[in-house]
């Protein structure tokens, strides 16, 4: 297993990425920074606006929007080319970027590409994130696979099986998928491309932060492009 440094010189506290071992998204270590921004007025904005109400969007046309920069011996995440883009330079690795919010109950999406880089790879969504050793994932792969998953105290299982499963709804190469993950109460919902794909239960987290996610299985390279982020109520 490749250990990489904590440097808070060069990992924007914003950014986390830790190790990994196989497909079933095990994840055996986490180096991370936790996030220092969480915008505690967010949560009373989502009890106010009704249902249906967009509470956050991000084109990602303005590099100072809050989302970050890093790069680091594992890989690189920014804003590039009117998108946010991470790149995973070294196999069984994940890293996330989040903007430093507060949702308990969401429905959020983004659109995603991996233009190059392994098929094999991870690329989703993260919501109530509490730290960067505590959240939930929504992930697809490029060769057309999902799962659900957390991480807790650091370490990560799947919800939807002991391996991703594969869904014909995932259009795979090059081709951009819109991810939807719905986190409503102890349910964990994701949709690609309009199409229900899978669905968990677990009542760990109750709120927190969203964000983004790319990761690698044995092969390094993964490159990941998000755009149209929004994040709405239920």
């Amino acid at each position: 297993m490749e250990k990489f440094p904590k440097n808070p010189h060069s990992i924007h506290p914003k950014i986390g990425y830790n190790s990994t071992t196989v497909k079933p998204l095990s994840f055996l270590l986490a180096l991370v920074l936790v996030s220092t921004l969480a915008c505690s007025t967010t949560s009373l904005t989502e009890t106010l606006v009704p249902s249906g109400s967009i509470l956050y969007q991000d084109i990602f046309s303005n590099p100072e929007s809050g989302w970050g920069q890093l790069a680091s011996p594992a890989g690189a995440a920014g804003y590039a080319n009117g998108a946010y883009r991470i790149v995973v330079n070294q196999p069984n690795v994940n890293l996330w970027s989040h903007p430093g919010l507060d949702f308990a109950t969401i429905h959020e999406e983004v659109s995603l590409m991996s233009p190059d880089g392994p098929r094999e790879n991870r690329m989703g969504l993260v919501c109530r994130l509490k730290d960067d050793k505590n959240f939930y994932f929504f992930a697809i792969s490029a060769d057309g696979y999902y799962g659900i998953g957390k991480m807790k105290d650091g370490a990560t299982s799947l919800l939807t099986g002991d391996q991703m499963q594969k869904h014909a709804a995932i259009l795979t190469g090059t081709q951009i998928n819109r991810v939807r993950a719905d986190c409503i109460g102890s349910l964990l919902i994701l949709y690609v491309n309009e199409v229900l794909v899978g669905s968990a239960v677990d009542e760990d987290f109750t709120s927190g932060d969203v964000g983004l996610l790319a990761g690698t299985f044995d092969e390094p390279g993964a490159d990941v492009y998000f755009d149209n982020f929004v994040v709405y109520k239920p």
